[in-house]
């Protein structure tokens, strides 16, 4: 079957977690070693947002500023939902990218993250006529969007809008049967309407590139010198229909990693997919928070809690049952970054009406501040 992007290397560089210098600010020069490398590997496709704070300017100085138009493939994304009142100020956010990348136009634009009570946002402004206007006019080359939620929603939108030529969806092994994600689901759907599919979050986060102990071995006893993480991504560049997988790098290690396995894919045997049922079966008996630390929940927080980093070292614990390493954990990574504690939380519930993944917020993070404190 062909598809949408068919000539297009299936690993793609997620800008959403660029590496950082000590100040806080984006690190564009070792960006820019990361866009070399990834070029130079033959591969093309960026995937950045106007709510990803920094990635896109970031990303005009790495690399529209020094490659030719013609030598990348550039996605973002509107998010309509955040902040904004009107129709016009969701549009701002369009053009607001065009001017942040100087890209001139996007390969691929998403209305981003469809589901719940988002996806009358983007009617109620008529977004997806703008859209197809923006299109016509060769600003957009090809219109998606992005998704966390249940099948029968995405089923709906893709019956309604059968112009949405692609979707993104969150898929990784430890999700394709989780009730609460529903990857194959979601996977199941978009194959069904034979929409193409980039992959988004396939290592969770990073959860899976750091796995627990007895996952871990699983996928060291079958291939020693493999990473883990390359197990995550070759798991859902093996699936039919796929454009690219995103991977969302923040170190040029990883971006080295990443090339060494994806640069000449190929299909995965029957053993390499016995090793990944293996590691879903090992997985599946420890409970953890299932944050990606997208941080959605931030920007509607009214007390500034250190929400996405609490889950992290509180999944730490729960992995790795070392009290000591999560709360030191959650000292750096909450109270250094300037965010409050868990149990500052005011259990207004705004966060968990934005949440992707539909954690009960409000509850986890009574566990956090019973647990770390």
């Amino acid at each position: 079957m062909a598809y949408l992007g068919e000539q297009i290397k299936k690993l793609g560089f997620g800008l959403m977690r660029l590496p950082k210098l000590e100040s806080g600010e984006i690190d564009v020069e070792q960006v820019k070693t990361m866009v070399d490398k990834f070029l130079d590997a033959g591969f093309t496709y960026f995937d950045t947002a106007w709510a990803y704070t920094g990635s896109e300017a970031a990303i005009k100085q790495a690399l529209v500023d020094r490659y030719p138009r013609d030598k990348f493939t550039l996605a973002t994304k509107l998010a309509a939902w955040i902040n904004c009142k009107t129709r016009d100020d969701a549009i701002a956010q369009f053009e607001t990218s065009l001017k942040l990348t100087g890209a001139g136009f996007f390969d691929f634009y998403l209305l981003h993250n469809l589901g719940d009570k988002r996806t009358q946002v983007f009617e109620d402004f008529d977004l997806w006529n703008w859209a197809k206007d923006r299109k016509a006019e060769g600003l957009i080359k090809h219109l998606g969007f992005s998704f966390h939620s249940t099948p029968e929603q995405l089923d709906e939108i893709l019956n309604k809008h059968p112009e949405a030529e692609f979707v993104q969806l969150q898929i990784n092994y430890g999700d394709w049967e989780n009730h609460a994600i529903q990857s194959r689901g979601c996977y199941e759907v978009a194959r069904k309407h034979g929409k193409p599919i980039v992959v988004m979050e396939p290592v969770k986060g990073g959860l899976l590139a750091n796995p627990p102990e007895s996952v871990a071995k699983i996928f060291k006893d079958a291939e020693p010198n493999s990473s883990c993480a390359s197990w995550a991504i070759r798991f859902v560049a093996n699936l039919d229909g796929i454009i690219t997988v995103l991977s969302g790098m923040s170190s040029v290690e990883q971006m080295e990693d990443n090339l060494s396995y994806m640069k000449d894919f190929t299909k995965l045997n029957d053993s390499q997919v016995q090793t990944l049922k293996n590691a879903q079966d090992e997985l599946a008996k420890i409970p953890i928070i299932p944050c990606t630390s997208c941080n959605y929940c931030a920007k509607v927080c009214p007390q500034n809690i250190g929400i996405s980093a609490s889950f992290a070292a509180m999944n730490m614990y729960l992995l790795y049952k070392d009290l000591e390493k999560a709360q030191q954990n959650q000292e750096w990574n909450v109270v250094h970054q300037g965010k409050k504690k868990a149990a500052e939380c005011i259990k207004c519930g705004r966060c968990e009406k934005v949440c992707p993944q539909h954690i009960e917020i409000r509850k986890e993070l009574e566990r956090v501040a019973s647990t770390l404190g």
